[in-house]
């Protein structure tokens, strides 16, 4: 590593101690700026040369500029994504009369007039902010990243730097993106027992706010408080749906050319390498709840909503809800039955069709996934890669280390959260005379 490079990773040292401790994407310490792939390189050749304090700070340092990176990306991409203006709007060409192949010249052209002008402002966007002063990281390096492999590392690390709590933090984040990796498991097992703490709860690191507000609300329920329940599931609602908006705006980042190709066919590739980081959003979103991630994880919370309106007798929400729920599972032989309900009740209520209508937030969600599906779908049935030259990758990418074994212990348990194993009972149907609860129940 060059004498300039290594100056950059002192500075770094002195300001990395919390991992994301007053984090700002905007405000970002200059000095703390550097390249991911080199504070991530450093960290692993500290981590080889068992210097592990010294391991563990950069590691921690990386992830903090990959966060800054993340939300870099997301920040100015949100702020460059307004539509286009309509074909035959004063900012663009003019349709002709006849609509011949003249319209469809329009049309193209119009189409990239805005790319070209989305292009302009995400070059002033990114030309303010610290995340693009800094060499981009290859691609699998981001990959790393995402499926949280820098914890495997960060755990062990700070193990042996005997920090156990951070230790335990750091396994239990990696365990939360991939929570059927069992060395990483028996290591959090092993420090719990170190700790003495098995029943204490543990913290995810890399968390997004509405999860923790999604167990409030269910654990709310539980106790009967259904007016909080509503209030907490509509929070968490709300704030998974800007989380979600956020991801799919970081999926137009920077991509890595890697082919030789025609000006189409390579618009088509990157534009299915963002198709495919947007679909992974959903999935890459979902909360692990006791080493289960939540199946259907907005229709849950729409599932919720219509039991707490009902038992709040909002019986028009809880009508929404319920459609909203449809939307996802259509199928729900217990949610078709509840609509039915309402829908045979809706004098008494005072239901409107509208009232049976899902939530408009619900529709566009739906949209939006099914409709990315779809385009991904048809992207990898017709635009496979064929036998075009290749570029290699301009940055070398960061080497893995070895990674954890289970030479520190034998015969420790195996890690098991009990929280909320079983999401629910399936609640009775609520027929046309019956009064039967409309609940989910959690274990």
């Amino acid at each position: 590593m060059g004498r300039a490079a290594c100056g950059l990773l002192w500075l770094l040292l002195g300001s990395a101690a919390a991992q994301y401790e007053k984090y700002s994407f905007r405000g970002f310490p200059p000095e703390d700026l550097m390249p991911l792939a080199a504070a991530y390189g450093h960290a692993l050749e500290q981590y080889e040369g068992e210097s592990w304090r010294e391991s563990a700070r950069y590691l921690e340092a990386a992830l903090r500029l990959h966060r800054l990176l993340r939300d870099s990306e997301a920040f100015c991409h949100a702020n460059c994504s307004g539509p286009a203006p309509p074909v035959g709007s004063p900012s663009g060409p003019a349709l002709g009369p006849d609509g011949g192949p003249g319209d469809e010249w329009a049309r193209e052209l119009q189409l990239f007039g805005h790319v070209l002008e989305r292009a302009a402002c995400l070059r002033r966007c990114k030309r303010t902010l610290p995340a693009f002063q800094v060499p981009y990281p290859p691609r699998q390096l981001l990959r790393d990243f995402q499926s949280r492999l820098p914890y495997q590392y960060l755990h062990y690390a700070l193990f042996k730097a005997n920090r156990l709590e951070k230790a335990a933090a750091a396994a239990y984040t990696f365990l939360q993106k991939n929570p059927k990796h069992e060395l990483t498991a028996k290591y959090l097992s092993y420090y719990r027992g170190l700790l003495d703490a098995a029943e204490e709860p543990l913290t995810d690191l890399e968390a997004q706010p509405y999860e923790a507000v999604f167990l409030r609300a269910v654990k709310i329920y539980n106790s009967g408080d259904f007016r909080s329940s509503a209030e907490d599931m509509e929070r968490a609602l709300a704030e998974y749906l800007a989380v979600f908006a956020r991801c799919l705006a970081g999926c137009e980042g920077a991509h890595e050319q890697v082919d030789f190709k025609d000006f189409y066919p390579a618009i088509a590739d990157l534009f299915a390498e963002s198709l495919q980081c947007k679909v992974d959003c959903e999935a890459n979103l979902t909360p692990n709840v006791g080493g289960f991630f939540v199946e259907k994880f907005v229709a849950t919370m729409y599932h919720y909503l219509q039991f707490a309106y009902y038992k709040l007798n909002d019986v028009r929400q809880a009508a929404r809800s319920a459609a909203s729920y449809m939307l996802f599972d259509p199928e729900d032989s217990v949610m078709q039955q509840n609509l039915v309900y309402y829908r045979f009740h809706r004098a008494r209520w005072g239901l409107q069709e509208e009232d049976f209508q899902p939530r408009e937030e619900a529709v566009l969600y739906h949209n939006q996934t099914a409709e990315l599906r779809e385009l991904l779908e048809f992207a990898h049935t017709y635009l496979q890669s064929d036998d075009e030259m290749e570029l290699e990758e301009t940055v070398p990418p960061v080497e893995p280390k070895d990674l954890p074994s289970d030479a520190e212990f034998e015969g420790e348990g195996d890690y098991e959260e009990s929280i909320y194993a079983d999401w629910w009972q399936e609640p009775d149907a609520k027929g046309d005379e019956a009064e039967a609860e409309l609940e989910p129940e959690l274990a």
